[in-house]
């Protein structure tokens, strides 16, 4: 039986992580899987997975980016500098307890994460090891984060990136790493879809700058001054957690929005299942694994077209809506279209539930085992 060992920067709570999870529970039935974490953030991963797969912490500790950004904000120069020190030595140390476990793996297959991990995946391994570099993130024509990937995938014999758009843009752009495009995957499909029925909006995703959560904010102001008696779910935690709730604040919302912070996988499926409309507001979005997921309930999605990878997932006027420009009212004027027609909403979650049957965890796993075993694309 084949070893395949996956390099992961933490397995807390993060898109990346959850995908990582997701692709060792599917991987383990076939294979020996390892996980190699730089950093233990949490006594057990955020998202589950399968005992048959092993799990190796290298630091039992986590980055102390939080307290920096604090220490910053506050301006307290004693306890910057003393942050300061201790993020250095923190990203010393992940470097060399990284090198060090890198040199020891003995899979036939290794999968990195991050461009950082890619890099020394690519110059202290072990000859032999098939090596392939999992892209999850969309560049947003950046072209330093551009060129540090290209570079980082110099001696790694594929690029996996979780979008169609990202894999063709990176195929144009890396002559010695083949390319592949493989989406994450379904963990499973519910059993029951929603009925539609509810008065409830959702949004799920981690409160930082990149999700937008305060432009969901304001749209759905403008959805309430039309229907008070709807009210929105906010799912997640983050750093932007104390900012959204002063703009709930600030525009009176505080009785028709719940943020729940982080919540279970099947708590979560429940206000799936009890939900009518899923918004997405992110600034950036490389797949939006979180927009298959209501779309498995059959709950019809919105989003801005600033989420690259919504374009792939939402047809347009079909299963959901993809708003240009980041525009504000149009996208308040699409959930009210949904809200005032309920045939509508019955017609696009239907369109949306058969699209969501494309990314089946069976579907994937076929792709990873066609690439895993060498089977020409």
């Amino acid at each position: 039986m084949k070893k395949i060992t996956i390099i992961a920067l933490h397995l807390g709570y993060g898109g990346i992580e959850k995908a990582i999870a997701s692709l060792a529970n599917m991987l383990c039935k076939d294979y020996k899987v390892n996980i190699i974490s730089t950093y233990k953030v949490f006594d057990k991963p955020a998202f589950y997975i399968d005992n048959k797969v092993k799990i190796e912490y290298l630091i039992d500790d986590k980055p102390n980016k939080k307290e920096f950004l604090e220490s910053l904000k506050k301006g307290n120069v004693l306890s910057l500098l003393k942050e300061t020190i201790k993020s250095i030595k923190v990203l010393r140390l992940r470097k060399q307890c990284m090198i060090n476990a890198i040199k020891k793996i003995d899979s036939d297959v290794v999968i990195s994460t991050r461009a950082f991990h890619n890099t020394l995946l690519g110059k202290y391994a072990k000859p032999g090891l098939k090596k392939i570099a999992w892209e999850h993130s969309h560049h947003n024509n950046n072209k330093q984060y551009i060129n540090k990937l290209i570079k980082s995938c110099k001696n790694m014999d594929y690029l996996v990136s979780v979008s169609k758009e990202l894999n063709d843009f990176y195929k144009k752009e890396i002559k010695t790493t083949k390319c592949r495009y493989i989406s994450l995957a379904l963990d499973d499909l519910p059993i029951e879809v929603s009925k539609l029925k509810t008065k409830e909006i959702i949004s799920v995703g981690r409160l930082s700058k990149e999700k937008g959560f305060e432009s969901l904010i304001e749209v759905f102001k403008l959805v309430n001054d039309r229907h008070p008696d709807w009210h929105l779910n906010i799912v997640g935690d983050g750093l932007e957690k104390d900012n959204i709730s002063k703009k709930i604040k600030q525009l009176e919302l505080s009785k028709n929005i719940t943020m729940y912070g982080f919540m279970e996988k099947d708590k979560v499926n429940d206000i799936l299942k009890n939900s009518s409309i899923y918004v997405m507001t992110s600034y950036t979005e490389s797949f939006g694994l979180v927009l298959i997921e209501a779309m498995s309930y059959g709950v019809p999605c919105i989003s801005f077209d600033s989420a690259r990878g919504s374009l792939e997932i939402i047809d347009n006027n079909k299963n959901g809506f993809i708003i240009k420009n980041r525009d504000i009212n149009k996208m308040a004027e699409k959930i009210i279209a949904l809200i005032d027609d309920a045939k509508l909403r019955k017609k696009l979650g239907q369109r949306a539930y058969e699209k969501s049957l494309l990314y089946s965890s069976e579907n994937v796993k076929k792709e990873w085992i066609s690439l895993i075993e060498g089977k020409s694309k």
